[in-house]
């Protein structure tokens, strides 16, 4: 007669990392922001009854912003006495081994606010500069047991403009000249990120997706993130847009400014946001295009780049024959950086 044996957590842990008992996946999607998010978790709000039904519980932003994460990510602080980091950590691990408990295979976890703020990166005038404290504290929390991480990524000119039209289009202030030719000089780019990330979760794969190439399609980033088959219900979906330059200009007088106090690159024209000069934004997409060549020469060994198969051409703001540079190239992107800094300071 076969009885069946709870082990203690602890010693589950220890056995799972030794290969002898197999306990659920975790997977985590991050993000970025302005990557199609918000799109994705209405596609996996809406299928949640056929995830479920395959094994994979849900949690999401509506979930993990009522409390699960507060303090997590906090400096270290009592409040009344008790430690609220490892208050978070408790949730964190509580609401997993109920999952587990109810016969969950995998666990699909997706926030865009787990690795910082679009807000943090506007001020610190960087790409998520404590991604990897961040990541570090969940990967905490989950024990160790992070399986998959999943991250989008945008062409550097394209993010960029996209955050700050978004907080401008939410009641924030336009950033200066001076911001603006910060965010696109900056060293730290989606290679640093991702070398962050792998940091604080080693034990993880990491898969980069393309915001080019999987923009509209959740469907393919679920059988990505999970390896199981996706519904393509409720997959037709984009949602959280950032506002043109008419609604950005509207938005703005209603707020009190006159128009004659706008931006130049905002005071007229129709369309996209663009508030980077010609110059900028071409550094901004030469440093993308350096990102993808990184990751597709191997990244390190520290991630691997997802395409999608489907797509016979790459998306409009990275160049053709990016894709078709190897290791060999590392060098050589190194040096051009160099000079374009250079040239621009």
């Amino acid at each position: 007669m076969n009885v069946a044996v709870s082990l203690p957590w602890p010693p589950r842990v220890a056995l799972w990392r030794k290969g002898i008992v197999r306990l659920m996946d975790i997977v985590l999607h991050i993000g970025a922001h302005r990557t199609g998010s918000t799109s994705f978790q209405h596609y996996l709000r809406g299928n949640r009854e056929r995830l479920a039904a395959d094994g994979t519980d849900l949690w999401e932003p509506r979930m993990l912003r009522k409390g699960m994460l507060d303090g997590l990510f906090s400096k270290p602080l009592l409040r009344n006495g008790r430690d609220i980091q490892a208050r978070a950590m408790g949730r964190v691990r509580i609401n997993t081994a109920y999952a587990e408990h109810t016969g969950a295979k995998r666990l699909l976890v997706t926030d865009e606010n787990m690795i910082g703020a679009p807000r943090a990166c506007v001020r610190a005038g960087t790409l998520y500069p404590s991604i990897g404290e961040r990541m570090a504290r969940l990967d905490a929390a989950f024990e160790g047991r992070i399986k998959r991480v999943i991250m989008n990524v945008r062409s550097l000119d394209l993010w960029w403009a996209s955050v700050m039209a978004y907080g401008v289009g939410r009641g924030h202030g336009v950033p200066d000249a001076k911001s603006i030719n910060g965010f696109a000089r900056s060293s730290r780019t989606w290679r640093d990120v991702i070398t962050d990330l792998a940091c604080a979760v080693p034990q993880a794969e990491i898969r980069v997706l393309p915001f080019e190439q999987f923009a509209g399609q959740p469907d393919k980033m679920l059988t990505i993130a999970t390896g199981r088959p996706a519904p393509t219900s409720h997959a037709q979906c984009w949602l959280a847009r950032s506002p043109d330059m008419a609604s950005l200009r509207d938005r703005m007088t209603e707020n009190g400014v006159s128009v004659a106090d706008l931006p130049g690159h905002l005071a007229s024209g129709e369309g996209r946001w663009n508030p980077f000069n010609t110059e900028q934004a071409a550094y901004l997409r030469e440093a993308y295009a350096d990102d993808m060549m990184w990751l597709t020469a191997g990244a390190d060994g520290l991630a691997t780049l997802t395409e999608d198969p489907s797509r016979t051409r790459t998306g409009f703001s990275l160049s053709a024959g990016v894709l078709t540079k190897g290791q060999s190239h590392d060098q050589q992107t190194n040096q051009s950086v160099q000079r374009r800094m250079a040239q621009i300071s």
